[in-house]
């Protein structure tokens, strides 16, 4: 068997993913937070003003990276989904279902640092744009997804059922990516550019990469703790967590 096939193979066990998430979700955290300070030390104090907005610009240094984080963790969510669904793994049932909180956290960050940005610079709070109402259907949509988990007695089945809506609210992503290109909207198009000149000073630019680097880096420790907590709980008094409770290393 293929080296990479048997290791995602073995990753399906909840032994060796118990081992795999315990040697790994602290180098992730660790990694994360020297990137995050760097970062924030940078924008907050290094950086100069924008020529237009002067500091208020700074926001952008917590808006845009939990914007990206936003989608690229439901997009996460709906990979996580689409395997449960298809193969039925169990692991991927739970990753998916534990992306849903971190999220919603990100995405409700985004809109309240919208908001606070919005203010200043086109006087209201909000404003029905098609980027602010369909990053707000995509809070709605992680929100959903949590609520029908936790509405379903059995675990099995509330995963599946979430997952299928996760997967059904997945054509929200392009339309939050594009909306500022689909549409005329007050909302400015893109700063950051992978390919071609980013429209912001060159100076800016990386810190906000390393905080966006530390918050992916932040999402995948929290996710791995999550993932292993629930899948603990969830088999309590089978053979592999009684190896565990005895204090018996786990398969790595």
């Amino acid at each position: 068997m293929n080296p990479i096939v048997r290791w995602f193979h073995q990753l399906g066990s909840p032994a060796y993913f118990h081992a795999f998430s315990r040697r790994w979700a602290p180098w992730c955290f660790a990694a994360a937070l020297p990137l995050l300070a760097w970062g924030l030390y940078q924008a907050l104090w290094v950086v100069p003003p924008d020529y237009q907005q002067g500091d208020s610009y700074r926001i952008i240094f917590v808006h845009v990276p939990s914007a990206w984080m936003s989608l690229f963790i439901y997009f996460a969510m709906a990979v996580n989904a689409f395997i449960a669904l298809v193969w039925r793994i169990r692991l991927s049932e739970l990753l998916a279902m534990n992306c849903a909180p971190v999220g919603a956290a990100f995405t409700a960050v985004t809109l309240a640092s919208g908001s606070l940005w919005g203010k200043p610079m086109w006087g209201t709070w909000w404003t029905w744009d098609a980027r602010l109402t369909s990053e707000l259907v995509l809070l709605f949509l992680y929100l959903g997804v949590m609520g029908l988990y936790a509405a379903i007695e059995d675990r099995r089945a509330a995963a599946r059922a979430a997952s299928f809506l996760a997967l059904i609210g997945v054509v929200n992503v392009p339309i939050v990516h594009f909306s500022v290109t689909w549409w005329n909207t007050l909302h400015q198009g893109s700063t950051i550019r992978v390919f071609g000149e980013s429209h912001m000073d060159a100076s800016m630019v990386p810190p906000l990469l390393a905080i966006a680097l530390a918050t992916k880096l932040w999402f995948i420790g929290s996710l791995l703790v999550r993932t292993r907590a629930e899948l603990i709980e969830a088999d309590v008094g089978k053979e592999w967590t009684r190896r565990l409770s005895q204090g018996t290393e786990s398969p790595s």
